[in-house]
């Protein structure tokens, strides 16, 4: 189980980019983040990746707290940053040295098998196309068999039929060891293919306002009546989220207008 009980952030210049902000995510789960600008999705994603410290609240994962960049929780950014100077086996096993060779260099061989690159282990990251890229970034970070995966809008700077082709691809490595995910998207039908749960949270400080569980089997057929249901009420959700947001700021406003005068 992965857990964020009370999480809040608020930075030295004394922005709140979090508050309060609650989940539970069972094991296996696959659970997306949708808002507006500003709503601290990729906040949140730092916080439990250990990449940032919280002002309050608390991170675990079976029950063991999460401070500082941990095992159990691996990470896939937008962009793949892969390092140049190594191949792309050997930017895959950098986050396992540490174990012995031979396991080392079966999980790699494993895991761009999954993600169908185990011809270009060799290669250089400048010969690979974008989307080959992205699939090794996402190799890499499962190949240390994390408990929590997240993606922080892994996708969002690809063509369309590239990005279908890895939601199948990251469907498949999911299956294989049904990881918990966490995934922050601005795209509301990459949301809706990949995840049990979608969170819409609300801007300023970014909270939780609506989540919607989607509950259509897999894979998901983007014409069928229970999909579009489920964009529509995320959409909605969104909507509903971005006014309450504006008519937040408006009456601060007027608040602060009347007692100036």
């Amino acid at each position: 189980m992965f857990v964020v009980e009370h999480l809040s952030k608020t930075y030295a210049d004394g922005t709140r980019a979090l508050a309060d902000i609650s989940l539970k995510v069972a094991d296996g789960e696959i659970l997306a983040l949708v808002g507006g600008s500003g709503c601290g999705k990729t906040t949140l994603l730092r916080l439990v990746a250990g990449l940032d410290q919280a002002s309050a609240g608390r991170i675990a994962v079976d029950n063991e707290t999460i401070t500082a960049p941990h095992p159990f929780v691996g990470i896939a950014f937008q962009e793949p940053r892969l390092l140049p100077w190594l191949s792309v086996a050997d930017n895959v096993a950098f986050g396992i040295a540490d174990l012995p060779r031979a396991e080392r260099d079966a999980r790699v061989a494993d895991a761009l098998e999954r993600v169908h690159l185990a011809e270009h282990a060799g290669r250089w990251p400048r010969e690979l196309s974008g989307g080959q890229q992205q699939r090794v970034s996402i190799a890499r970070a499962l190949v240390a068999r994390p408990r929590v995966l997240l993606l922080d809008e892994p996708f969002s700077a690809l063509d369309a039929f590239t990005r279908a082709s890895l939601h199948g691809h990251l469907l498949a490595l999911w299956e294989a060891t049904r990881p918990t995910i966490v995934m922050v998207t601005h795209d509301v039908d990459e949301a809706v293919t990949l995840a049990d749960r979608v969170v819409v949270m609300r801007p300023r400080p970014g909270r939780m306002f609506e989540t919607i569980t989607v509950g259509e089997p897999r894979p998901r057929d983007p014409l069928a009546v229970g999909y579009d249901k489920a964009k529509r009420r995320v959409l909605n959700a969104l909507d509903r989220s971005l006014k309450t947001a504006a008519s937040d700021a408006t009456a601060k406003t007027a608040s602060g207008a009347s007692l100036w005068w």
